[in-house]
């Protein structure tokens, strides 16, 4: 049976502030899917996700059955499989649209981390620091990030006027008359400033109107229509399915990398906790882990190779 047809709807762990969640539930409103939710904590521990994700710590997850997709570049690719009708990369388009999901998640994200937390860091709970400061690796430094924040806002409000820029000459969205992955891409930030500190979004946007009649645009897309979910029944119903059948590994790995081979991977720049397992299929886009839990029975875990790092056990 063809993985689709496992459940009638996606089941996505995430939390309402998560920026990389916001990607996904955007998504799934250009593709008018249907979805469950799982709320997950902002912070760990996440007693009823880790057995499905093998340690694995960010957010979102999305779970079809007992196949997890951690990483949102590996949740988009998965979402373009399970809706095809609605690419959400133009064809002849791939290398711009994906390019610039990378930029965005790598460099645009790590600046508007620094322009939000300036804001708000003060406030946040000590156990969220001492969190971020597990995940990133490094202190959080509030004073630091308020003495960058001049300077970065200043690179934030550079990288949104490109976006800008196009939008005043040209169509609705950036990938065209519909949004897609190069929208989902810019909206990462523009969300996540939005939302986190609105007043410094509002001043570095005033003189943007292609940007600000986009950002009405994007968010009247909506996220699908969702139903609630446990994560006590999320994990039960993993452990009530099977993984789908591994794709095809069409080899020429740089590593030698084969299914059946144990591996470790991790994400190669924060939360790094290492995860283990056999490979079940392998090309040049994504691994496909096969771990034994005693919570749920055989779990596949995917990951992208762009952003991860796989070595042998």
């Amino acid at each position: 049976m063809p993985w689709e047809a496992v459940l009638e709807a996606p089941i996505l762990h995430h939390y309402s502030s998560s920026p990389y969640a916001e990607v996904v539930r955007t998504a799934f409103g250009v593709k008018g899917l249907a979805w469950r939710s799982v709320e997950q904590s902002i912070i760990m521990p996440r007693p009823h996700l880790t057995p499905l994700t093998g340690g694995y710590r960010r957010i979102p997850v999305m779970q079809i059955g007992a196949d997890i997709y951690c990483d949102t570049q590996i949740i988009l690719r998965a979402l373009d499989r399970l809706a095809p009708q609605t690419p959400l990369c133009q064809p002849g388009q791939e290398a711009k649209a994906w390019m610039a999901r990378g930029y965005s998640e790598k460099v645009w994200f790590q600046i508007s981390v620094g322009v939000i937390f300036a804001e708000i860091g003060d406030g946040l709970p000590e156990a969220f620091k001492v969190d971020r400061k597990q995940l990133s690796g490094r202190e959080f430094d509030t004073a630091g990030m308020k003495a960058a924040a001049p300077m970065l806002r200043d690179q934030w409000r550079a990288i949104a006027g490109f976006a800008d820029a196009q939008l005043a000459h040209s169509a609705p969205f950036l990938d065209g008359d519909r949004a897609g992955l190069t929208d989902l891409a810019v909206w990462l930030n523009v969300w996540f400033l939005r939302n986190g500190a609105p007043h410094v979004f509002a001043a570095l946007t005033a003189d943007m109107p292609g940007l600000t009649a986009w950002v009405a645009r994007m968010v009247a897309i909506g996220h699908g229509a969702s139903q609630p979910m446990t994560p006590e029944a999320a994990l039960e119903l993993a452990g009530e399915t099977k993984p789908a059948a591994p794709a095809p590994s069409p080899g020429g790995e740089a590593q030698g990398l084969a299914p059946g081979q144990r591996v470790i991977i991790s994400a190669d720049d924060y939360g790094r906790e290492p995860i283990e397992g056999l490979i079940s299929a392998i090309d040049r886009f994504s691994i496909t882990l096969l771990r034994q839990t005693a919570e749920a029975g055989a779990i596949a875990t995917h990951f992208p190779r762009a952003g991860f790092l796989v070595r042998p056990a």
